[in-house]
């Protein structure tokens, strides 16, 4: 059975599900890696996905987003020259009521009767104004860090923001 349409799950409506304890068949999220690049690097720019609506974000489009801002970043950069880190797990598991879809399905189903749901995936429920990924990089690597940043937002499905702040490189004494 193929996914449903990420406008079934993006609003926050309801209330979290995330006891995982009490819940039984929870589908691992796809996303696997959530840093990536050299995390030991000197960098100097910051650019964060800033979210600007609050929205539940599926784990197969934040692996997607993944997948296409590390392979530009790799590809354009160097994979030690960037840090990709994803800032949102996935914890809250989305749920469907399975319903037939054929001629005839109405005499064998029972419709809305306790249709609470089996777990059908896992999602990042995510706020206004919080973190979604970030990019450390320099600044000559910059605007390729801003289209990776770019194509990772497409993936989303999100009304996001691009911020980009400077760190300062102060040493501790």
């Amino acid at each position: 059975m193929p996914l449903r349409p990420a406008r079934c799950y993006k609003d926050m409506h309801k209330p979290p599900y995330t006891r995982s304890e009490y819940i039984d068949g929870i589908p691992q999220p796809k996303i696997t890696k959530y840093v990536m690049g050299n995390p030991h690097g000197s960098y100097d720019v910051v650019l964060e996905l800033i979210s600007l609506e609050n929205v539940v974000i599926r784990h197969n489009s934040l692996e997607a987003g993944r997948v296409m801002a590390n392979k530009y970043l790799s590809k354009f950069v160097g994979d030690d020259k960037f840090l990709l880190i994803i800032r949102q797990y996935p914890h809250h598991v989305l749920r469907e009521n399975k319903m037939m879809a054929f001629a005839g399905a109405d005499r064998l189903q029972d419709g809305m009767r306790q249709a609470f749901g089996k777990p059908v995936g896992v999602a990042a429920r995510v706020t206004y104004g919080s973190a979604i990924a970030e990019i450390r990089t320099t600044k000559k690597y910059l605007e390729h860090a801003k289209e990776a940043m770019r194509r990772l937002k497409d993936k989303l499905g999100v009304r996001a923001r691009i911020i980009i702040k400077e760190l300062s490189t102060q040493t501790q004494a």
